[in-house]
């Protein structure tokens, strides 16, 4: 199993972009799907995650700003970013638990990076 995150960039303070993240291989399904992100010398944090039914929850940094969707049938997961702020840079990685196997899968990250 692979997850190919994409979609990341440069934009400016103000400015939008829209991540996917899609999942490859052998599975029975996919559950649980969310975005992280990690910042230079911080930890990796939760920015948004959704449900296999589409129940969604939010970092607080991203309430308001970002939305988490996904396409089952592409078993595809996007996070639209809006209103985008210098402190949103870092790698925004994806995160699947996956079925039959018990565990979550990481994509490798895109970087995103917002210029004041």
């Amino acid at each position: 199993v692979q997850l190919q995150a994409s979609g990341g960039g440069l934009v400016q303070a103000g400015g939008f972009l829209r991540l996917s993240c899609v999942a490859s291989g052998t599975f029975f399904s996919i559950n649980d799907m969310g975005w992280y992100r990690q910042a230079p010398g911080k930890q990796r944090e939760l920015v948004a995650g959704i449900t296999r039914g589409g129940i969604t929850n939010y970092a607080d940094s991203a309430k308001g700003r970002f939305a988490i969707s996904r396409d089952n049938a592409k078993n595809t997961v996007y996070l639209q970013m809006n209103s985008l702020k210098p402190e949103d840079t870092a790698v925004y990685y994806c995160n699947a638990a996956i079925a039959p196997y018990g565990i979550f899968f990481w994509g490798k990250g895109t970087q995103v990076t917002v210029s004041s």
